[in-house]
């Protein structure tokens, strides 16, 4: 009998033992999967569809978050001054990759901190500038990706405005300064739009959701008839806020993302964000997989949606013209 009680007590503990040792195997598991530092301008609560999307790039070749892959994201939601500090815990912590898609203060943060550890970036300026590549064909160091052109299509999408709201004469455009590089883009080329079209252009910043708010306040105030968004994460996450304010005072408003007009905005002209998003994912999973970033070509976005809110144009009292109409990738009724 105590033979058998010894037995018992000998299984209960090799048992116990080995329950304890499951939860520290699938910690070791998930520690040994190679990581990816994602990092990006939105908030979590407004990126379920770029996720998907970037999930999704990965999966064509092969990598399953939580399987073979494990993804750490970080949202800045707007505070830039964040990307210095989180760029050097993730080049210490040598992840297998950075991903910065949409978020040039990040990717251009990380080409500063390592010359080793890989980045994919989604960029809308010219990555050779920005000093991220020497070339589109031939990146030559450990960073390539997308240049999805939101910035130098500024012009096409304040012509746009100009076709749906031929009275407005004074445009105000709202910039991020915290995205520094970004905001120059937008404002490089725009001035002359303007003059071509007979526009005036008025630039106010914002950085926050109070700034954004007095933002709109004062420019209603100093008679802005149109509102032009500039491209920026931080924007898009507070889109809902922006089409209400814009709503609130009957500004015409164009956004670079269709996510703005599907949240109320009047309309939107830009790149298919989502779709350069997956192929971050998928350009983030061929170096996983052995691919060397300065022989992977920069992928230039040639996807371009063009959606237009008729709810929002009929609160604002505007008539769509039909050829405006017949154009649109989309109109949301």
């Amino acid at each position: 009998m105590q033979l058998d009680q010894l037995k018992r007590r000998e299984f209960i503990t090799l048992l116990g033992g080995a329950a304890a040792a499951w939860p520290l195997a699938a910690r070791a598991q998930q520690a040994a999967l190679p990581v990816v530092g994602f990092v990006n301008a939105r908030s979590a609560e407004d990126s379920a569809r770029p996720i998907t999307a970037f999930r999704r790039g990965l999966a064509e070749v092969g990598y399953i978050e939580g399987q073979n892959v494990a993804i750490e994201y970080n949202w800045l939601e707007g505070q830039y001054d964040r990307v210095p500090s989180l760029i050097a815990e993730l080049v210490r912590r040598r992840v297998a990759v950075i991903a910065a898609p949409g978020t040039t203060n990040a990717a251009r943060a990380a080409k500063a901190a390592t010359s080793t550890i890989p980045i994919v970036f989604g960029v809308s300026e010219d990555p050779v500038k920005l000093g991220l590549v020497s070339s589109l064909a031939r990146p030559g160091s450990n960073a390539t990706g997308v240049n999805f052109f939101l910035s130098e299509i500024v012009p096409k999408r304040l012509g746009l405005l100009h076709e749906l709201v031929p009275k407005a004469v004074r445009v105000a455009v709202l910039v991020n300064p915290g995205n520094a590089s970004t905001a120059e883009a937008t404002l490089h080329d725009l001035p002359e739009a303007a003059r071509a079209s007979g526009l005036q252009i008025k630039v106010f910043k914002a950085g926050t959701s109070d700034e954004i708010d007095a933002a709109l306040a004062t420019l209603t105030r100093e008679g802005a008839d149109a509102l032009l968004i500039a491209p920026d994460g931080f924007f898009v996450s507070r889109r809902v806020q922006l089409a209400l304010l814009a709503m609130r005072h009957g500004l015409p408003m164009v956004q670079f993302s269709r996510e703005g007009a599907e949240a109320g905005g009047l309309m939107s002209y830009g790149t298919d964000t989502n779709d350069m998003f997956r192929q971050v994912g998928v350009m983030t999973a061929q170096i996983l997989k052995g691919a060397k970033p300065a022989d992977m070509p920069v992928i230039q976005s040639t996807k371009f949606e063009f959606v237009i809110n008729l709810i929002a144009a009929r609160a604002l009292g505007l008539d769509l013209p039909p050829g405006l109409s017949a154009r649109a990738d989309e109109v949301i009724e």
